[in-house]
This record gives structure tokens, C-alpha cells and sequence, in this order.
């Protein structure tokens, strides 16, 4: 089938992506005084935002008087084993604090002291209390107020697109093109600047707290065909802690709200397990110990019967616990009718976050590619080996807000917008080239592939299991070319399905083959063949794609902490684990 018809959408600036970082970009962009259109796949109010349950971060000594910007950039950098790009986590330091008080202006309504001031509660590994919070549901509150702001700016969002090439000429971005996941009509959408928004890959695991159709590595795919690099795409963050039943939802997030607010962990004989792993912070320790402890526990034997390990809230009143985590109480008692102030809840690592993604620069958020820029979970080098819980919410809203102004001041400087018909053929026949009678269907190969990443590049990996996986990846994306994919004007979920796994295959070889070079454990990558950190290894791994759509790994050394970053971190009052991660 050969489709060429295209209806054309024009605006200074493009955001794929209706999650946090998307809107807060938009917003700037429109406060600048330009036209900004946003695509999304997912229905605007329900983004992977709202998954993001248990707090924002920003350094506001409410609480406690101690806390700075400093400590909150020593906890990031040096629980993200170094590798993290220090003058990001300097601007997340410095400026959560102005958009935290400014989101909860617009709407978001944390919760207050007595004083009026915002409260904050503890999270793992942080040295004071700076998470702020709504319930155990502020991805949700944020997202409701961006979205308010959106529609009061008069922001165009239309959240049935599939956006499935970024236009490129010259090593420069001028738009995009999508089809509508309704009706299959596609749109050419022409842009002086593209920002990408689309989320991180962790769907492409079997546990995993991302939902259906979500979180399937769709802008990492499209950043690497358009030239860009991937950083640190080894770095995927395991939660503690996802359901285990009922198995429809398996991997749902149990916010880290509820260890935050005094829940404690137990194995089946009953022991308070985190005193093994981590006896001074227990069960605040950083996700990367407390995920690794839970799936040692399950897995050598000292789990429950479902292959979880007990979180136990229960010593805590059903008043305190209905007040700090409605969502959770509601959840279990929606999918299990377990009420969690009278039992504990059995749970398991899920995949959570992806630490790694597009180089970008961290002041502006460009890329190597001219006109095209990324913000949010997509995006790498803030997180480096470990993501601290409340840093992504801060991160999609400085850093969307930083993409909305880079992007606003390019569009403004440019004296005129490129066009390519050849680039825009190149887009009809990728698409048409997947609508075809084959003899293979899509969702058996996307769970296929879940179990693949589940089994050999999950919590625990090495060498065997690595190339085996990789290889088994490989056997999938060779199937490609013999899917059933059947269209109509009412119908298009199998070209959604085949885009999606797609790139899915892409972000699993990405992740594979970074997993290889990365020969010792550090935070969140964890090798049973290499089991200790290497002070050797003083750089990031980056992967690109060529001409023939094969990828390539390079390293990237470290970058330097500047004078004043490297003089506070050396000189602040480090806990015994995590002396070995600043590396010197």
C-alpha cells in the first residue's frame, strides 16, 4: 500500500510529548510570545507523569534548616556513583526550589506546614528532608496544573498523534511527521525547533511500573536515526518496589512514599531484612541497595510464596495512612482487597526509570543536531548510576522550562525554515512499508521480548546473559518484515504496535550492548561477573547509529567537577558506603 497524502501543521516550535517536561516547555514558549504546538500518543491527563506518586525535591529547609542547594547536588552526584554531568545536577539543585514554589502558585497544592510553608518529607538517600508533596499523588497534581496552564494560554495539544520520523536535512530538524492513531491520517508538522518529551524504555521489561503502550523507547529510537547520541542507556533504575499480583499489573508502582513515611521491610522469617544491606539508613537506603536487597532475599529463598518480599505500613494508624498514602490504600484495597493498615503488602523490583538517554547539553538542552532539543526522562545525564526519588519531577520542570526558552530563542534568531521532499517521502515509504499481509503478530513478539529483557539484562547480569539476550533480540528484530499489519479509516493499533516494538528492539540493543562495555557494578548496573565498582572506569558510554542502522558504543570521559563543586563534595560528610563512589 503506497500513501503519499499528508495534511500540514505549521508552528514555531514542536513538543512530542504531553507529559510534565512537554507541557512546562510549552508553557515558556508560549509565554515568549510563540506558536507551539504538542503531540502526544497517550491522552493528555493520563501521561506517565502521573505515575510519579511520591514527591518533588527542591532544597527549601523547611524542615530542616541545614539543607542547600550544595547538599542536595552532593546527594545526587555522588548516589549517581560520579558519573552524572555535575553542571546538570548544579541547575536541578539551584532552581528546583523557584519552580517547586511556582508550580504549587499555579495549582499543585502541596501539602503545607502549619506556617503555611511547603511540608517535606523524607526520601531514600537524601541527607535532609526536601521532598515536597501532594498525597502519594503529586505527578498527578502537577500534571492537572500544567495542563490547567496550557489551556488557559491556549496551547493546541492533540494526544492521538504517532509521531514515527523526526524531518532532518543537513543535520538540521525541521519538524516531524505523525499519524493520527484513530483515523491513520498523517500530518507533517513543520517546526523552526523540535523539543522530544517522549519518556524513557521501561516497558520493554516484564515487571514494570510503565503501563501499556507507554515508555517504549520511542524517542531514543528517533534521536538515533536523526543523528543524535545515547548516554548511559546501561543505567535502568529497578524500584524496590512493584506489586507481584494480581498478574494483569504486575510491576505497579508502590510509591517510595510509603518507606518515606516509615514502612519497613520484612522477609518470610520475618526479619527486618535492610540491617544486612544498609544498618544506618535501613530502609531509606538508595533505590539501587534496596532493590538489590529485595531481589536477594526473594531469591535466595527468603521471599514469600508469590517471589516477593513483605512491606509493612501497618504499624502506622489507618487515619495517618488514608491522610499521606490515599492512592496506595485505595490500590491494594482496589486490586487485592488488602486493607495495608491492618497487613503488609508483598512486593518486588520493577523496572522504573531510565537513568540514561539523549546527550543533551545541560544548559540548553540541545542536541547534535541543529534544531532539535530533549527534556525530561528521555534525556541523560542527570541520574547517572542512580535516580534519587523527587529528582524526576523537579527535572521535567527546570529542565522543561529551559528546553521551552533554548528553543524560543533559536526560533527567533533563524531567518528561515528548511524543507526537504525528499525527507518527506522518506517518511511516507517507513510507514508504508509496514502495511503488509505477513504471517506474525505484534503482541506476541512485544512480550517475547519483555521476558527476554526480564531474564538476561534484568536486575542482576553478566557476560552469558548478555550476549544471549542480545542474540535473542536480534531473532526478533529479524521478524520485522513478516508482521500482519492491517489498516483501516476506523483502526490503525497495528501500525501504533509495530512502531512501538520497533523501537523497542532499538533501546533493548542500546541497553544490551552498553551493559557489555560496562565491565563492573556501579548503582543501578549491577554484574554477578563483575561484582565491584572500578575506580578505572572515569567515563560514560555513549551509542550511535550509522548510515545502516547499526549501532556503534564509544566512552566519553567523565566530566570534571568545576573548582567550587569539587572543594564541597570532597569536604562533605560522607556516609562510609558512599566514600568509594566520588571518583578522585
Amino acid at each position: 500500500m503506497i500513501i503519499k497524502d499528508h495534511i500540514t501543521q505549521i508552528s514555531n516550535v514542536l513538543v512530542i510529548g504531553c507529559g510534565g517536561a512537554g507541557l512546562r516547555a510549552a508553557i515558556e514558549i508560549k509565554k515568549n510570545g510563540l506558536n507551539v504546538c504538542i503531540l502526544g500518543k497517550r491522552p493528555k491527563t493520563d501521561s506517565h507523569t502521573v505515575l510519579a506518586a511520591g514527591g518533588i525535591n527542591a532544597a527549601l529547609g523547611n524542615l530542616d534548616k541545614e539543607d542547600s542547594w550544595e547538599q542536595h547536588f552532593i546527594d545526587t552526584y555522588l548516589e549517581g556513583y560520579g558519573i552524572g554531568d555535575p553542571l546538570k545536577i548544579e541547575i536541578m539543585a539551584k532552581e528546583s526550589p523557584s519552580l517547586v514554589k511556582e508550580i504549587d502558585k499555579w495549582g499543585a497544592d502541596f501539602a503545607k506546614l502549619k506556617n503555611g510553608e511547603l511540608d517535606q518529607r523524607f526520601f531514600g538517600a537524601h541527607k535532609y528532608r526536601r521532598t515536597c508533596y501532594s498525597g502519594d499523588f503529586t505527578g498527578l497534581s502537577i500534571l492537572k496544573t500544567l495542563l490547567k496552564k496550557s489551556d488557559q494560554l491556549r496551547i493546541p495539544i492533540y494526544d492521538n498523534q504517532y509521531v514515527t520520523e523526526l524531518l532532518i536535512k543537513d543535520n538540521t530538524c525541521f519538524g516531524a511527521m505523525s499519524f493520527n492513531i484513530s483515523s491513520s491520517e498523517r500530518t507533517v508538522h513543520l517546526a523552526d525547533a523540535v523539543i522530544l518529551c517522549t519518556g524513557g524504555h521501561t516497558r520493554l521489561w516484564k515487571k514494570s511500573s510503565s503501563r501499556k503502550n507507554e515508555n517504549t523507547g520511542d524517542g531514543y529510537y528517533l534521536s538515533l536515526k536523526a543523528g543524535c547520541k545515547l548516554i548511559d542507556m546501561e543505567m535502568v533504575q529497578f524500584h524496590p518496589s512493584g506489586m507481584v499480583l494480581p498478574e494483569e499489573i504486575e510491576g505497579t508502582l508502590v510509591t517510595e512514599a510509603v518507606r518515606g513515611e516509615g514502612g519497613k521491610l520484612i522477609n518470610n522469617r520475618g526479619e527486618r531484612f535492610m540491617k544486612n544491606y544498609d544498618p544506618q539508613r535501613m530502609e531509606l537506603s538508595t533505590r539501587d541497595k534496596v532493590a538489590i536487597a529485595n531481589y536477594t532475599e526473594i531469591i535466595e529463598g527468603r521471599g514469600t510464596t508469590n517471589g516477593a518480599v513483605f512491606l509493612d505500613i501497618s504499624h502506622k494508624s489507618k487515619e495517618f495512612i488514608i491522610e499521606k498514602l490515599p492512592n496506595i490504600y485505595r490500590q491494594f484495597i482496589e486490586t487485592q482487597m488488602l486493607d495495608i493498615s491492618k497487613s503488609p503488602m508483598e512486593v518486588a523490583p520493577t523496572a522504573h526509570y531510565s537513568m540514561g538517554g539523549i546527550l543533551v547539553n545541560p544548559e540548553d538542552l540541545s542536541t547534535s543536531v541543529e534544531g532539535l532539543y530533549a527534556a525530561g526522562e528521555v534525556a541523560g545525564g542527570l541520574h547517572g548510576a542512580n535516580r534519587l526519588g523527587g529528582n524526576s519531577l523537579a527535572e521535567i520542570l527546570i529542565f522543561g522550562k529551559r528546553a521551552g526558552i533554548a528553543t524560543s530563542k533559536y526560533s527567533k534568531k533563524i531567518d528561515h525554515q528548511l524543507r526537504s521532499n525528499k525527507t518527506l517521502e522518506i517518511a511516507h515509504a517507513n510507514i508504508n512499508k509496514f502495511i503488509k499481509n505477513g504471517d506474525e503478530l505484534i503482541r506476541p513478539l512485544q512480550h517475547e521480548l519483555r521476558l527476554i529483557m526480564w531474564k538476561y539484562c534484568g536486575v542482576i547480569k553478566n557476560k552469558t546473559l548478555l550476549l544471549e539476550g542480545f542474540s535473542k533480540v536480534e531473532k526478533i528484530k529479524n521478524k520485522l518484515d513478516d508482521i500482519d499489519i492491517r489498516i483501516d479509516k476506523y483502526n490503525c493499533q497495528d501500525l501504533v504496535l509495530i512502531f512501538d516494538l520497533q523501537s523497542s528492539l532499538i533501546s533493548a540493543k542500546a541497553t544490551i550492548l552498553s551493559a557489555l562495555q560496562r565491565n563492573e557494578s556501579r548503582g543501578a548496573h549491577q554484574r554477578s561477573d563483575f561484582p565491584s565498582l572500578d575506580k578505572s572506569h572515569k567515563f560514560n558510554y555513549l551509542v550511535s547509529m550509522d548510515e545502516n542502522s547499526n549501532l556503534k558504543i564509544s566512552k566519553s570521559p567523565l566530566k570534571e567537577l568545576n573548582k567550587n563543586l569539587k572543594i564541597i563534595t570532597l569536604n562533605a560528610k560522607k556516609e562510609e558506603d558512599i566514600k568509594d563512589k566520588l571518583l578522585e
